[in-house]
């Protein structure tokens, strides 16, 4: 699993290599609401309609609806106004509503009984995950990351795409980094976004959190790479556990994204209570648009992590509220590569 940490960041913008992987499930999920639930022609049955008379209609679960609406803003399918109203574009209209004679909706039929459409159906309606990869009387991600077998498969995993992410991510913190000591690196993995912030500022220490069995994984990670004497792991669930005190970085790195808003204010909670005033939160994730309307890669991402995990993915406006509440002072958006970005807060 190891990596050359120390080396600089590539030249290139993998976004579109990985766009193929994080928006794998898209296609799914719309066919979910275009076979199965004729979302677009009750829509233009009824324009105007709130999120409310859609929960409603079609018994779905918050959750999932909002991504479910955000994938069809992201692309050009549906209006959302000022009001939270929706409506059907010209596209859909055309194309995605039953009586029209350019109807695509038979273009999706092989798919209706695919197992993830499947999947998906249970999801809108019960906001809770699906099996991991749709096997049969498989685990949710968060049951089957307590398998070693399995958390060492996808913790590899993240490994490979967090040594690009990571060194981008240390390269642009530079300017916010002067000053500070120790970074707290939350559900931290494999460790790699800990060894390449150590890697390209040699006046920082880590800690990495993690719970059995990826502490495990991490500590071998770590001592490959040649950084056991400057990052350390805790074992620890970060939900139920007091996060290490000491450290004045937090890095919430692609962990966010795996839960609902009261699991996201619990960890913000956390990160409030172990932080000192003056510390540095860092939300590193793929982010949304405010309007949730794009970008389009991140809404079909969302779709994934909506199947898979307790989460999706959010806008720096859901987060600001918390934050704000919790203590903190939010600062604006930066991209980064792979359609990823962090935002920042500093605690007050």
């Amino acid at each position: 699993m190891s990596n050359p940490v120390s080396s600089s960041p590539p030249t290139t913008d993998p976004a579109s290599i990985l766009r193929y992987r994080d928006g794998q499930y898209a296609s799914e999920l719309l066919a979910a609401a275009i076979v199965h639930l004729d979302f677009f022609s009750w829509l233009h049955e009824n324009p105007g309609a709130d999120t409310e008379a859609i929960l409603d209609h079609f018994e779905f679960a918050a959750r999932p609806a909002d991504v479910l609406l955000t994938l069809c803003r992201a692309n050009g399918f549906i209006r959302t106004d000022a009001a939270g109203k929706h409506e059907l574009t010209q596209l859909a209209r055309e194309h995605l509503v039953k009586e029209s004679p350019w109807h695509l909706g038979p273009y999706y039929e092989p798919l209706k009984d695919s197992p993830v459409v499947r999947d998906f159906l249970k999801v809108l309606r019960t906001g809770k995950p699906a099996n991991w990869d749709a096997k049969e009387n498989g685990d949710d991600w968060h049951q089957a990351m307590l398998s070693e077998e399995f958390a060492r498969g996808f913790t590899a995993l993240m490994h490979c795409r967090g040594l690009a992410f990571g060194q981008t991510l240390a390269r642009a913190l530079t300017p916010l980094l002067a000053g500070r000591s120790h970074v707290l690196d939350v559900g931290g993995g494999s460790g790699i976004y800990a060894a390449t912030l150590v890697a390209a500022h040699p006046h920082l220490d880590a800690t990495v959190l993690e719970q059995a069995p990826v502490d495990a994984i991490a500590r071998q990670s770590i001592e490959e790479q040649g950084l056991s004497a400057r990052i350390k792991v805790v074992t620890a669930d970060m939900f139920a556990d007091a996060w290490p005190s000491g450290a004045d970085v937090h890095l919430l790195s692609n962990v966010l994204h795996d839960w609902d808003f009261p699991e996201v204010r619990s960890i913000l909670g956390q990160s409030a209570s172990a932080l000192p005033a003056g510390g540095l939160l860092v939300i590193h994730e793929a982010v949304l648009n405010d309007d949730k309307t794009g970008p389009l890669p991140v809404a079909e991402y969302s779709a994934l992590l909506m199947r898979a995990s307790q989460g999706k993915c959010y806008t720096s406006a859901e987060y600001a509220p918390i934050l704000r509440e919790l203590g903190f002072e939010p600062g604006p958006c930066q991209d980064t590569i792979g359609y990823r970005g962090f935002m920042t807060a500093v605690r007050l």
